[in-house]
């Protein structure tokens, strides 16, 4: 009975109402929250029209395009705006629905189309026995336990923001907020290339998906975006860009191939993402969606979905055949600054700055867990995807990226009979100085790796699953494996 009486004190205590001091917590909260979900307008020219209607001042003095976004925000919450239209936009606007769609060019269409003939790998489950797959998944996890630091170099003049393996595993490349990128040997961590890449610091950094493997050294194999607004392609060869892609309006953080190599896309502190044809370096698409700046974007490995993560604490998939939102990643306490498809194809990582990385099922649409990741921002989220175990490329495809179809399929075909181990565990990047590897079945914690150099800033897995990079804000990057 005495658990009885505890339940309906616990009961009475919940059903209690709120003192005055929760009651506005609460309504802060709510607030908050429905901040995130205003599409505010992204065009500087609206949004300035906006502030006009609502007798607010146009611009301030040194105000930014984006700090002008958020003013117009913080104006149509405390007037209870939120919803309705400008009388511009209504005087532009036949209908009622918030939701609108931009006629695209023609080489969009062309760009969709092709994306669509990508068309999903039938990926076979494996059919060994639970002990095979008992076998494969400890010879995979069990090293991870022991991973200790295999040396550190120092990598630039400011810290290490971004960290990213070759697809061939024997090369590592780093961006810095000084603006520059490297590329050092693996392990040996010895200088191979330097790239004045941009004229602020580098967010962004994005390895082609055949480079270091079919690619050419001359053409194109890497890309970085950097807080010049720009994005630049570069080739493993030469110390010049190869191109510079113009049009973002804000810094642009983090970049993403897409799988078949011919499109980029980037997100941006002007509130969108964008996407990009590489070869003819033109702007095919302006995503917008969220309510404040776009930090991350990362591909699905069959190439149909992106997704996107803002500092408004909001992810979005896209479908990339459409561009519809598939989903809508909503759940964070605070701003996600780091987005991962799984290689399953069907799951999603978000890391925040609310300290968690969540997990998130395309299936269920819903968050499915929840990991309690660090003690601080979680600055980045990888899985391990096996570089043997990638799959044959569509025929369609083939042309476009200059593989050996056949030759691919039969590299592949071995993987496909046994356990996959693609998407065995991931890991973590934490403010609080820690990088962290979770299982990927169970999402528990199998190793913490404590560096000596404060926030870690990036983290990465080779291909070969040999070794770990983190980016650190003391200006070096650190390597990670077993003795």
């Amino acid at each position: 009975m005495a658990d009885g009486v505890a339940y309906e004190e616990l009961g009475d205590a919940r059903n209690a109402p709120l003192g005055d001091g929760d009651a506005a917590a609460h309504a802060m909260f709510e607030q908050r929250k429905a901040a995130r979900r205003v599409a505010v307008p992204t065009d500087d020219v609206l949004v300035r029209q906006r502030l006009r209607e609502h007798d607010e001042p146009m611009t301030l003095f040194g105000e930014r395009e984006p700090d002008r976004r958020a003013r117009l925000l913080q104006v149509m919450m405390e007037q209870g705006t939120v919803g309705k239209k400008s009388r511009i936009e209504e005087e532009s606007s036949d209908s009622d629905e918030e939701e609108f769609y931009t006629e695209g060019s023609a080489a969009l269409l062309a760009a969709r189309r092709t994306i669509a003939a990508f068309f999903p790998v039938q990926r076979r489950e494996a059919a060994a026995p639970l002990t095979d797959v008992a076998a494969v998944r400890r010879a995979v996890l069990e090293p991870l336990k022991s991973y200790t630091s295999l040396g550190s170099q120092v990598g630039g003049e400011r810290p290490i923001s971004m960290v990213r393996f070759a697809p061939n595993a024997q090369l590592l490349a780093t961006g810095s907020w000084s603006g520059k990128a490297a590329l050092w040997d693996v392990p040996s961590a010895a200088p191979r290339q330097q790239y004045a890449a941009h004229e602020d610091r580098v967010s962004g950094l994005a390895w082609h998906p055949q480079a270091t493997l079919t690619q050419s050294p001359h053409a194109l194999n890497l890309a970085t975006g950097g807080g010049d607004n720009t994005v630049c392609l570069w080739s493993l060869e030469s110390e010049r860009a190869l191109r510079r892609l113009h049009g973002h309006e804000a810094r642009v953080a983090r970049i993403a191939f897409h799988p078949q190599g011919g499109y980029l896309a980037s997100a941006s502190f002007d509130g969108t993402w964008r996407l990009w044809d590489v070869e003819r370096g033109e702007e095919l698409l302006l995503q917008e969606g969220h309510s404040k700046e776009v930090y991350a974007v990362d591909f699905q490995c069959d190439g149909a979905l992106l997704a996107s993560g803002g500092l408004d604490a909001i992810g979005r998939v896209w479908d990339c055949r459409t561009g519809r939102t598939a989903m809508v990643l909503d759940g964070h306490a605070r701003e996600i600054l780091s987005v991962a498809f799984a290689p399953n194809a069907y799951q999603v990582a978000t890391a925040s700055g609310d300290d968690t990385v969540r997990i998130w099922d395309l299936r269920q649409l819903r968050s499915i867990y929840t990991i309690p990741a660090h003690r601080s921002s979680v600055a980045d989220v990888r899985f391990f995807a096996a570089g043997d175990e990638r799959p044959p490329v569509p025929p369609a495809w083939a042309a476009a990226m200059d593989v050996d179809t056949e030759a691919r399929a039969a590299s592949a075909e071995p993987a496909a009979r046994a356990v996959p181990r693609s998407g065995m565990y991931l890991a973590t990047a934490g403010y609080d100085g820690l990088v962290k590897l979770w299982s990927a079945d169970d999402w528990q914690l199998l190793a913490t790796l404590a560096g000596d150099s404060g926030k870690v800033m990036s983290v990465d897995i080779s291909a070969d699953g040999q070794y770990l990079a983190s980016g650190e804000w003391a200006r070096t990057f650190k390597l990670w494996g077993s003795l």
